[in-house]
């Protein structure tokens, strides 16, 4: 028998209709059907052969059902971001892919990124984070169509444009009631966006958008949580030369959603990050580059205030 530390680790590529796993350690591979008769089926397996983890991607929700089933079943689950599972793999220089390539994949860069902490299934968050995509997806649709509406059209036009705008609006504003109300029913939930609102510039629609999308806040160190949201500073060194710092990756939703509270709060509405963003354009850092650390700097606070169930207290982090 295995010890526990033992447990084998599984990749799973999950579809729409199967999922494909790779038990890589004991060179295992098995296909099951997203039917009940195929969720049984998996977890059979992955008993005896005494997998302790199981590792997908995010996939657009399908990974959603299967993770419930591994969860109920015992065994530990990670959702891994797509993208670094690409890459990994292309630095290992496996450029085939498919479905079984795919699993052994997850479940090599697993294995090989086993320190990752696993992420805790959390239905409410999960909806809220539905609602909240939703409705942003209604708010970039309702601003793609303004535009194409102030532009000269025939009258039956504009009157089909003018009614789609309408029930946007109404759809979006059901959207935000049913946000409103899934946070207020969710006492952690509730919590943390109080913990969000409180910071200046900060209103109910990014504490929203901030306690559906980075869960990680409160749990993480202050680099990690800055690189989720993909404002964190990455070097272009190579010998003498020393290249211009830049961001990349992280979960661009939330980035481009917080910027413009960011920018309110750097340039009117928070005096800390109203005096650091000064500060910055001083020095003669480039507002785009001043702006992009005022978002790092209040992502920062908020994992810490998360973290210690703490208020917003301009005193504490006022610059020195």
């Amino acid at each position: 028998m295995m010890a526990q530390n033992d447990l084998a680790v599984v990749g799973i590529d999950v579809a729409k209709d199967k999922v494909d796993l790779c038990i890589r350690a004991l060179a295992l591979r098995q296909t099951c059907p997203n039917t009940a008769q195929g969720r049984r089926k998996l977890v059979a397996w992955l008993r005896r052969h005494q997998v302790g983890k199981a590792v997908m991607e995010a996939s657009g929700g399908y990974e959603r059902e299967w993770r419930k089933v591994l969860l109920d079943a015992g065994i530990e689950v990670r959702i891994v971001d797509p993208k670094r599972v690409r890459h990994f793999a292309q630095s290992a220089g496996r450029l085939a892919k498919n479905d079984t390539i795919d699993a052994e994949m997850i479940a090599w860069f697993a294995e090989t990124f086993g320190e990752t902490p696993s992420q805790t299934h959390d239905a409410a968050q999960e909806e809220l984070a539905a609602l909240v995509k939703a409705r942003l997806a209604l708010v970039e649709l309702k601003v793609r169509l303004q535009s194409q509406s102030a532009h000269a059209a025939p009258g039956p036009v504009q009157k089909a444009q003018a009614r789609v705008l309408k029930s946007l609006a109404t759809e979006i504003e059901k959207l935000e009631l049913a946000i409103a109300a899934k946070v207020k029913a969710t006492p952690h939930l509730a919590e943390r966006a109080e913990i969000i609102e409180s910071v200046p510039g900060f209103a109910e629609t990014t504490s929203a958008i901030l306690a559906a999308g980075m869960p990680e806040l409160g749990q993480v160190n202050d680099k990690i949580a800055a690189a989720l949201v993909g404002i964190a500073p990455y070097d272009d060194d190579s010998g003498k030369r020393r290249g211009e710092r830049h961001i990349k990756g992280g979960r661009r939703w939330i980035r481009n959603a917080i910027y413009m509270p960011c920018l309110g709060a750097a340039t009117q509405n928070n005096p800390v990050a109203k005096a650091f963003y000064r500060r910055l354009i001083a020095k003669g850092k480039e507002p785009k580059v001043a702006l992009v650390a005022c978002m790092r700097k209040l992502i920062c606070i908020l994992n810490v205030m998360i973290a210690r169930h703490q208020k917003w207290d301009a005193a504490r982090y006022a610059p020195a």
